[in-house]
């Protein structure tokens, strides 16, 4: 399932399937079929397998039986963030030309790291596609991107094994791991990255059954339709089981975490010049399988 939460006019937020160009609000499809489902992302994932088969099979049905009040074309919608993360831990360094242009131009170790490093984003850092990117000109000259996979967390994760790790993932998405660099403090990243609206994050959750490989997924970013980033996961130097392990063995996951795998390189602070975001700029950041996640840059002072 492609999986949205969405607006409609000025109605609160509701949990929506998306199919091609339509958003199918899956608590008034239920409720057509005389049965229930949550109206968001949250309570949904945190629900047991079996309403979670209760929706994919109302989805397979005939849509000339939906009711009209719950299918509605994308272009009337707008799409939020999925869902408020209750932690999203970032990973930095996880892919290994990253390492390199961060060694040149951050000042970080030119070594690979032996264990995934890790800092944390706030939920208030969270918002969603087409939302704006706040560039406080008073706060930061060096407003970078970074395009990575998301992780999202659908089962309670404490000492988990390698093996075990999928078992624990309801479905990946996308975050834009906007990082002002020059508020790194002592090395601290949580002012640089946790700002408000340094983590876009979406255009969908795509459950975990319909990603053959999470390990295999192209990226790209681009800045006004220029391309920046383009790798795939691949690449990643921690892949995504011994992330859950490594974070799981001493941070408790909960459904509805989020884990941002890292970024490949191009960032704009490994430019030559730098490259740095400003208002009015136009971010895109695409995962495949997963879709476009596009922000606006804009002033905020």
């Amino acid at each position: 399932m492609r999986l949205v939460t969405y607006t409609l006019d000025d109605a609160p937020a509701r949990l929506g399937a998306q199919l091609d160009d339509r958003v199918v609000d899956l608590a008034a499809l239920a409720a057509h079929h005389d049965t229930a489902l949550p109206h968001d992302l949250l309570t949904f994932l945190r629900a047991d397998a079996g309403l979670h088969d209760t929706a994919r099979r109302l989805l397979a049905g005939d849509p000339s039986g939906w009711p009209a009040a719950a299918v509605h074309d994308l272009g009337e919608v707008v799409l939020r963030a999925p869902l408020r993360p209750g932690k999203i831990i970032g990973v930095g360094l996880n892919y290994v030309e990253h390492v390199e242009e961060s060694s040149r131009s951050l000042d970080t170790d030119k070594d690979l790291p032996p264990r995934p490093v890790l800092f944390s984003k706030p939920a208030t850092a969270v918002t969603g596609p087409g939302q704006p990117i706040l560039h406080n000109g008073n706060l930061t000259r060096q407003l970078d991107w970074e395009c990575e996979l998301a992780v999202v967390i659908g089962r309670t994760a404490s000492r988990v094994s390698e093996e075990d790790a999928y078992d624990h993932i309801f479905g990946y998405s996308i975050v834009n791991d906007i990082s002002a660099r020059d508020q790194r403090r002592s090395g601290q990243w949580f002012f640089s990255k946790g700002q408000d609206s340094y983590a876009p994050f979406g255009p969908a959750v795509v459950t975990a059954d319909e990603i053959a490989d999470p390990m295999a997924l192209d990226l790209e970013l681009r800045v006004n339709g220029v391309t920046k980033q383009k790798s795939n996961t691949r690449h990643m130097l921690f892949p995504i089981a011994r992330l859950i392990a490594d974070i799981s063995s001493g941070v408790t996951l909960e459904p509805g975490d989020v884990i941002a795998t890292g970024s490949p390189s191009g960032v704009g602070a490994g430019m030559v010049p730098p490259e740095f975001l400003v208002p009015g700029d136009t971010v895109e950041a695409t995962v495949e399988h997963i879709g476009t996640l596009a922000n606006p840059v804009v002033d905020a002072r």
